[in-house]
């Protein structure tokens, strides 16, 4: 048996290299890779906030404010560098690997002895696909999971005794809230879970005569941090505003039909994949010797599967079908267990936070799924999915250890290729050497192709001979124009993405001219694989009649007004 201290050791050790192999993964993506268009979407409208720009009032907005807060602070602090950015991204990174291991050995702890290794072996493959593994970028999808993380973190140790501890069922109430502030999809499902969960467990303790004032701290510091979030955004943006931009135009122009949600399930594996392990399940109840080694092997199947399939093809594409296809296999399982942990005699037996972590992690999880569905939400989501083969596994102690070996080397091995290979980065164009910025502003940003050369020659063009003070508009937006010019916007949109621009092309032209535009720079060809707006060819046919050509670049026509 080791010593306290030697587990101390371990659990130290074990945690600097988790954190440190996460940030430098992250970083070392960033040499690799950039996407300018949603790069450009932070830098540009977090500089413009940081300017005193407000969104929601001065211009459309239709996220979540805490991200571009951040960011708007870092400019603040360290001026128009980029790569400040990157290393907040990095430690964000490190950050949600150690959480998810910290919980992880929370969830594991039943299967005593091993709940160590196994956790350590679930939490490894995060150092690819932690939240910035995937898309290395500061994004909110990231950010908001890292703070439900953190709120998990704090909810289970708020609810695993019955002592009043204020502050920390405070600090749970406003970690739950927070998210909400990040993405508003993440976020707000995650708060009526969470709180739901926290009615559930004060009900079952009452009934015992068990003291709930972990849950009345919890609420009171929830209601505090959300009534104190409103009464700010109503005090600078208008309360009205921010719902209008937040609420109802986000879900009109991203919120898919529940038919696009479902097809989330339609996957041919699963007609195999669920049946062996309901297979497995009922073998494990028998006394056999061949039990457990066959139930293993039906367990393990979609796994070692796609494993396989980096023998069977080449296509990073295909590969990376069949790894997201292990997905709804989880889900599903997932959903069944909580269902079984929400009976009402578990919650009886168990009024703690554990029978419900199912149902929280699969709600987060769907109403992240409410963004780009799966192929598209998944990247900032696998620490979540490790947490629920935990609870999946401790349903299975016999086979606990070899379930988690193979696992965890799926997604290292798959997971890892995944990552590297930017197959989630297709709707970009990275064909080409890699090329660094070379203007101060831009140090540390890296991407495949002609790109940066081209935006570089269009900001040193623009100072040169463009007024400081004359408004500019570009089509369709793609570069950090402003960031790296130090110019103000003095257009509401920046970016002409349909998700963003609530604009008609004869609006958008409307208001270049009552915002006194004088120059319209366009772009001739994107980073994007496909057209950016439906309506982009129209947009720039409407400005362009307003407009003169006034110089061609390698990659832009710049117009000056007629």
């Amino acid at each position: 048996m080791p010593t306290r201290s030697a587990w101390r050791l371990r659990d130290t050790l074990a945690a600097a290299a988790l954190f440190l192999a996460s940030a430098a993964f992250t970083l070392w993506q960033n040499t690799r890779v950039a996407v300018l268009w949603d790069i450009t979407y932070l830098l540009d409208t977090s500089y413009r906030i940081s300017l005193g720009q407000l969104p929601y009032r001065d211009f459309p907005f239709a996220h979540a404010p805490l991200t571009f807060l951040v960011h708007a602070l870092i400019i603040r602090l360290f001026g128009r560098v980029y790569y400040p950015h990157l290393i907040c991204a990095a430690l964000e990174a490190g950050a949600a690997t150690l959480l998810t291991w910290r919980f992880l050995l929370a969830l594991l702890k039943p299967l005593s002895d091993r709940a160590w290794f196994l956790a350590t072996l679930l939490a490894a493959p995060l150092i690819v696909l932690g939240i910035y593994g995937v898309y290395p970028h500061p994004i909110y999808d990231s950010d908001a999971i890292l703070v439900v993380l953190l709120a998990l973190v704090l909810f289970r140790r708020s609810t695993s005794s019955t002592a009043a501890r204020p502050v920390l069922g405070l600090l749970t109430g406003a970690a739950c809230v927070f998210p909400l502030f990040f993405k508003q999809n993440i976020g707000l499902p995650f708060l009526f879970v969470t709180l739901a969960a926290a009615a559930a467990i004060a009900i079952a303790r009452s009934r015992q005569r068990i003291g709930i004032w972990p849950q009345l701290w919890l609420f009171t510091g929830a209601f505090v941090t959300l009534a104190a979030a409103l009464l700010a955004i109503h005090a600078t943006v208008g309360l009205h505003n921010y719902l209008y931009w937040t609420i109802t135009f986000a879900r009109q122009r991203r919120l898919p039909g529940l038919a696009v949600m479902l097809s989330t399930y339609r996957q041919a594996s699963l007609l195999w994949t669920i049946p062996a392990a309901i297979a497995a399940l009922i073998l494990l109840r028998r006394a056999n010797r061949w039990a457990r080694p066959l139930a293993i092997l039906l367990l393990a199947a979609p796994f070692l599967w796609t494993i396989a399939s980096l023998a069977l093809t080449e296509d990073p594409a295909d590969r990376a079908g069949q790894l997201l296809s292990l997905w709804p296999h989880i889900l599903i399982l997932s959903a069944a267990l909580a269902v079984w942990s929400l009976r009402p005699q578990k919650l009886a037996a168990d009024p703690t936070l554990q029978p419900f972590i199912p149902a929280i992690l699969l709600v987060t999880i769907h109403g992240a799924f409410l963004s780009q569905q799966l192929w598209g939400s998944t990247y900032a989501l696998w620490p979540l999915l490790a947490l629920l083969l935990a609870v999946l596994l401790v349903q299975v102690p016999t086979i606990a250890r070899p379930m988690a070996v193979v696992i965890a080397a799926t997604f290292l091995l798959c997971g890892g290729l995944y990552a590297t290979s930017h197959e989630r980065l297709s709707y970009v164009y990275l064909d080409g050497p890699r090329i660094a910025a070379t203007l101060p502003e831009l140090r540390g940003l890296t991407t495949p192709g002609p790109w940066i050369p081209g935006f570089e020659e269009l900001v040193r063009v623009t100072n040169a001979e463009i007024p400081a003070n004359d408004g500019i508009l570009l089509l369709p937006g793609e570069d950090p124009f402003y960031f790296a010019t130090g110019r103000v916007p003095q257009f509401p949109i920046l970016l002409i993405d349909p998700a963003t621009d609530p604009y008609t092309p004869m609006q958008t032209r409307d208001l270049a001219r009552t915002r006194n535009i004088r120059w319209l720079i366009v772009s001739r060809q994107t980073q994007l694989t496909g057209p950016p707006h439906p309506d982009l060819a129209e947009i720039a046919h409407v400005l362009e009649q307003d407009f003169t050509p006034y110089r061609t670049l390698t990659n832009y026509t710049i117009y000056r007004r007629k």
